[in-house]
């Protein structure tokens, strides 16, 4: 008796795993790389900019599904006229594997001091960068 109730105790573990696992889809979504750059293709890189340029913030994802969702937060660190870590923007996108870039634009000259793009994978804090404008 004691025999047959844990193979039914097996067949129902088994069949409640396998249940769990058809309902479970894990991410294999990874950013490779991320970097600041002066031009939209992402060629020219550089961590310093002048008061009057575009931000481009470049991400390279790898192994990502059409549905990764991916967003920029874009912070004025260390900037006069502005209180510390003062977020600027957030840009969000979805998208598949390749080269993804984020941009920030101002109708006025940027201050000069220290600023951040953090990148999130899904939700996650996933990798950040510092540049400056002088």
């Amino acid at each position: 008796m004691n025999k047959t109730r844990i193979q039914i105790l097996i067949a129902a573990l088994v069949l409640m795993l396998v249940t769990l696992a058809c309902e479970f889809s894990a991410s294999t979504a990874k950013i490779q790389e991320v970097w600041m750059s002066t031009d939209d293709a992402g060629e020219q890189r550089t961590t310093v900019y002048a008061p009057d340029a575009v931000f481009y913030a470049q991400v390279d994802l790898r192994n990502a599904p059409d549905d990764t969702q991916l967003k920029a937060v874009w912070t004025a660190v260390d900037v006069e006229g502005a209180d510390p870590n003062t977020v600027l923007a957030e840009t969000e996108f979805t998208s598949g594997s390749g080269q993804v870039t984020f941009n920030l634009t101002n109708d006025q000259l940027w201050p000069p001091g220290t600023y951040r793009v953090e990148i999130y994978l899904n939700g996650k804090l996933d990798k950040s960068v510092d540049f400056s404008v002088q």
